[in-house]
């Protein structure tokens, strides 16, 4: 009686607890819309205004502006907009519960280019810009492991599976991935497990959709302690 106890407060809690990422993710799409509207107001009023101003600096500079753009754009150490390299050292270490631990470095900078990864899929490293949106979000296509990794380090679990997992199983999970935020999901053929969750830092390969583990994978890494961003937005990223 009192395991069914604790599984009840257990599945009662990650209730709560996906309840209230929905909730936080809705006010910030609502207070983004809001932000969007006055940004374009703004934006309208500073072209009319700026306008004379790009022509007339353009012709006093000389080309200078070029190098001032190029400066602006790698001011911020996330953006430097180039680079291949991806965690340099490091390996799994896998612990009682199955789940591997990445034990080295994960950079976080932000590229433009692919990134070769030492782990497949990912769990970290260099990543693109732009997230994938993780919002629940169920892709029958591949992801770019750059955008998966942007994704992952704003503390989404990312599923993955191969053309080995059986049917009924990716069913079930893409049904688990659209009722939890902070989660996507897409096929991914080069790793060696049909099934993978994947976090930031943390992996996990499980046998089936009722693998005790996906619950178990989800409950600790959905927005959990190895999130490098918690709170980031899922939403607004890249749907295809």
């Amino acid at each position: 009686m009192g395991s069914a106890n604790t599984d009840h407060d257990t599945s009662a809690a990650r209730k709560a607890h996906v309840a209230a990422l929905r909730q936080a993710e809705q006010a910030r799409q609502r207070r983004r819309r809001g932000l969007t509207v006055a940004a374009s107001a703004v934006v309208v009023a500073a072209l009319a205004a700026g306008a004379v101003f790009v022509v007339k600096s353009r012709s006093d500079d000389g080309g200078g502006g070029k190098a001032e753009a190029a400066a602006s754009a790698g001011a911020d150490g996330k953006n430097s907009g180039v680079g291949a390299k991806s965690a340099a050292g490091g390996q799994f270490v896998t612990g009682p519960d199955g789940v591997r631990t990445w034990k080295g470095t994960l950079s976080r900078n932000h590229v433009t280019t692919p990134v070769t990864y030492p782990m497949h899929p990912p769990v970290g490293g260099d990543h693109n810009p732009v997230w994938a949106d993780c919002n629940g979000t169920v892709y029958t296509e591949p992801v770019k492991d750059e955008m998966a990794v942007h994704s992952l380090e704003h503390g989404a679990v990312w599923v993955t599976y191969t053309g080995k997992a059986a049917k009924s199983d990716v069913a079930a999970l893409a049904a688990r991935v659209k009722a939890t935020p902070y989660t996507l999901m897409s096929p991914y053929a080069q790793q060696s497990a049909p099934i993978v969750l994947s976090a930031w830092g943390h992996q996990v390969s499980v046998r089936s959709a009722d693998d005790p583990a996906v619950n178990t994978f989800l409950s600790t890494y959905v927005q959990g302690a190895q999130t490098p961003e918690p709170g980031a937005s899922c939403s607004s990223g890249m749907m295809k």
